[in-house]
Parts: C-alpha cells; structure tokens; sequence
C-alpha cells in the first residue's frame, strides 16, 4: 500500500511547530501531543512559554523537545534545523510563527518592522521548511504534510498594515508553488497547506475588528480548521467564508469598484484603525 493511499495521521511521528510558546503555536502543539505524536519539537524565542507549553505537551504523552529560535537569525534556524533532524523525518511541519506592526507605511522602521516582519513571516518559514524537505521528500513509507500559516490579509489590501499583508503575500505564493513542485515531482505522500485566516483573538490583533459578517475567529476554532485542512491534504483555507468572499470579489471587480465594496461595504480598509497588538513584543499568533 502507498503513502498516499493510507490516511494522514501523526501518531506515532514528529512534529515541529514554529511560535510554540503560546496562542495557536501551543494548540497545535497540544493537538499533536493528544493525536499521538512521539515527538513534539518546539521552537520559539520566548522560553518561558515554551517551558510552559512543554510541560502540557509531556502531561499529554508526547516527549517534547524545546528550542529557543530567534527565527529572524538564519544561523540560528540552520542550527537547530541539524539538532532536530536527529529525531528523524517530520510528519508534520507547522510554519505558524508571526508577528504584526500595524502602521502607516512610513512609520515602519525599516529595520523593526519591515525588515523583521519579512524575515519572520515570509523568509523563515522558507528557511525552516528548506532545511527539513529534504528528509521528508526522501521518506516515502508514510504520509507527511506542511501547513504554512498565511493570512486572509496576504489576498486583499488593507491600510496600516501594508508590510505585514506583504509578507502574508508572498507566503502565499510559495506555499502554493511548492505544493505544485512536490505533486508535479510526484512526491505525492507529501502535501502542502496554505492557511489564511481572517483576524484571531489571540492578543496580536488587539485593537484591530472584523469586515462586515467577519467576527474574529477564536484560536480554537482556527486551529481546529487549520488542522483539518492539512490532514486532508487542503491546498488552501481561506477562513471564515466571507474572507473568501473578498478575495473573490476583488479578483473580478475593478479596483476603483472593489475599494468602495470592501473600503465602504464591508470596512476592510478601516479595520486597523484602532489597532494596538502587542506592542514590540515579536509576538506569535
């Protein structure tokens, strides 16, 4: 029997989750610990919370494996990437950390917010998934996935959070692409998934309110469709459906018609308005 006819599961696997230390990093650490996982590996720059969600890791059966990785250092993801291939191919690679700096374009420093935003969010999930693939691609004998975590924001403009939506655009991009190589390539046991969601009440949008019809999703339910999506094999997950109904729309409206409809409808453009994070916390979701 092949891989890609046998049901993707990561029991008995392991697991690597990028912004483990809390929010929707520390649930999907949890889900793969309560789903069977042998090994969850967890990496973040916060130690303290990446103590914390080891020891529920462990209470759950798993054996965690804990990292402190500045994800902005290439070196340091080269480095850890070699200690933790040592516990042998992924089943499950999730691509989650993140962080926002919600301004006006010309208030972004360049090395704070725009240089950091583009290393965390878009490079490093390139990096880290570079370093791992290659284990993965080569071990046929069971199914493996990879779910990047994009953003609803990396399909439309929004004002006050250009830096952050152009990050989120090019996760997109080649997380798709390289779920096309992999299928084109015929490493069929190994899918790719690409996860935009809307806003997520985890702290890192604080401030910031839903679209019209689009409340802000909790971590839970997030996490809970984001993992169903990768298990079956989903290329893409655009969450709740009326984001989905924005990149529609501005995929056949005009530009100057799609910014009064999501501009004036549905307040897209205003939804940063009152935006306050984190602060200068690198948070993750």
């Amino acid at each position: 029997m092949s891989a890609t006819s046998i049901p993707f599961t990561v029991s008995g696997g392991v697991v690597l989750i990028t912004g483990a230390a809390m929010g929707m990093g520390r649930l999907y650490a949890l889900r793969a610990a309560r789903e069977g996982a042998a090994v969850v590996i967890l990496w973040d720059v916060d130690a303290g919370g990446l103590a914390a969600t080891a020891a529920e890791v462990t209470a759950l059966g798993a054996r965690a494996v804990v990292r402190q990785v500045d994800l902005a250092d290439r070196a340091a993801i080269a480095e850890a990437a070699a200690e933790a291939r040592a516990e042998g191919p992924l089943a499950l690679l999730v691509n989650n950390a993140g962080i926002v700096r919600g301004a006006l374009f010309w208030d972004h420093r360049p090395e704070q917010d725009i240089a950091l935003t583009m290393d965390i969010n878009a490079l490093a999930p390139m990096y880290v998934t570079h370093a791992f693939l290659p284990d993965m691609m080569a071990d046929a004998g069971r199914p493996r996935r990879i779910l990047n975590i994009a953003s609803a924001a990396g399909t439309v403009s929004n004002p006050r959070m250009s830096v952050y939506a152009a990050s989120k655009w090019a996760v997109i991009g080649w997380s798709d692409s390289l779920r096309l190589e992999l299928e084109q390539q015929g490493y069929r046991h190994l899918a790719v998934t690409t996860f935009c969601p809307s806003y997520i009440s985890t702290g890192m949008f604080d401030g910031a309110r839903g679209p019209l019809l689009t409340p802000l999703m909790t971590p839970e339910d997030a996490v809970d469709r984001a993992w169903r999506a990768t298990v079956a094999g989903q290329p893409q997950l655009i969450a709740p459906a009326t984001a989905q109904l924005g990149k529609v729309l501005r995929g056949l409206l005009p530009v100057r018609a799609w910014d009064f409809v999501g501009g004036k409808v549905f307040g897209i453009y205003s939804t940063m308005d009152k935006f306050t994070g984190r602060g200068e916390k690198a948070g993750t979701r």
